[in-house]
């Protein structure tokens, strides 16, 4: 995981790893992260903290994966953890959903939406030699895959376990010409230079997190349920005459998708986001007709909306070599 650099935070701001011994008091809260520290998830995570209310402190706590996050909140050593759901250009994180519904008993709570911004890092002092190899994770080399080949085509694409792992690894290198996919944090903990900026293909590329904890919220006026539902036996116009007790009642869905129910092959669980939270009166009316014509629905939770942020026009990428 590297070093962690202790830091001064101004009170209610996210507060970075403790020992692990050290047990939260007061009104302390422990919200999990998917770490590395640095990743987009500690970003979604301090994002989340600042919307908490003033003088709560939050300990940001950096995780090893999903279903380990997810059952640590299920234990009662965090309060929530920040997980990925879904990316804008890669789609749905299965593990993330599949742990909802298999392994844990517990409710979205929020969401979080970030706009993925991906920066090219060297290590200070080695900004003008010509970049050779490019280290980060799968997904992030991925999406910047078009200005790779066309700013650095003979350069090295090397696999992380993370951006912060690359990061990392860039940092602690006496390579020349070595640099990492990841973002702005990033270069903060591991002091880079950051040599192009915004390097990503897609420019609107945003990935939506989940908040996953045990308090639910109360309803806002502008609330997103997502629910999963399956049938009892495969038949014409199931999922037709399903998805009818929502247009019936003009609720919109934003989201639906399925995935593999674990038992046996073509058996399939699906998974719908819709507008409204489920104390809604025409919510409620609406499941408890799905409910009716299902074998089984759970609802995983009804939390705030969050506002998707557009990116702005694709930039070109600016560099400290004039290129």
């Amino acid at each position: 995981m590297g070093e962690q650099r202790q830091e001064e935070q101004p009170q209610g701001e996210p507060q970075g790893e403790q020992p692990q011994g050290e047990r939260p008091l007061g009104q302390r809260r422990r919200l999990g992260f998917l770490g590395p520290r640095g990743t987009f998830s500690e970003e979604a995570a301090r994002l989340y903290a600042r919307r908490l209310p003033v003088g709560l402190s939050v300990e940001l706590v950096p995780g090893r994966g999903i279903p380990e996050l997810l059952l640590a909140v299920a234990g009662g050593d965090l309060c929530a953890a920040v997980v990925p759901a879904e990316n804008s250009i890669e789609g749905t994180v299965a593990v993330t959903l599949d742990t909802l519904v298999h392994d844990v008993d517990l409710p979205i709570v929020g969401e979080v939406v970030i706009p993925i911004r991906h920066h090219l890092l060297v290590r200070k002092g080695y900004e003008g030699a010509p970049i050779t190899t490019v280290v980060s994770h799968p997904q992030a080399l991925a999406q910047c895959r078009r200005y790779l080949q066309a700013r650095w085509p003979g350069a090295q694409v090397q696999a992380a376990f993370s951006t912060a792992e690359a990061a990392r690894l860039v940092g602690e290198s006496a390579k020349p010409g070595m640099a990492a996919i990841a973002n702005a944090l990033c270069a903060d903990l591991y002091g880079l230079a950051v040599l192009e900026s915004d390097i990503q293909d897609v420019p609107d590329n945003a990935t939506r997190f989940f908040v996953i904890g045990k308090e639910e919220p109360a309803p806002t006026g502008r609330d997103k349920t997502s629910i999963v539902f399956a049938f009892s036996m495969d038949r014409p116009g199931n999922l037709y005459h399903a998805l009818g007790e929502f247009a019936q009642r003009n609720i919109n869905l934003t989201k639906l998708e399925s995935r593999p129910a674990k038992q046996h092959l073509g058996d399939y669980i699906f998974f719908a986001d819709l507008e409204g939270h489920k104390d809604d009166p025409v919510v409620r009316e609406a499941l408890a007709g799905l409910r009716r014509r299902c074998a089984y629905v759970r609802i995983l939770g009804s939390y705030p909306r969050a506002e998707y942020p557009r990116g702005e026009a694709a930039p070109g990428p600016s560099s400290s070599e004039g290129g």
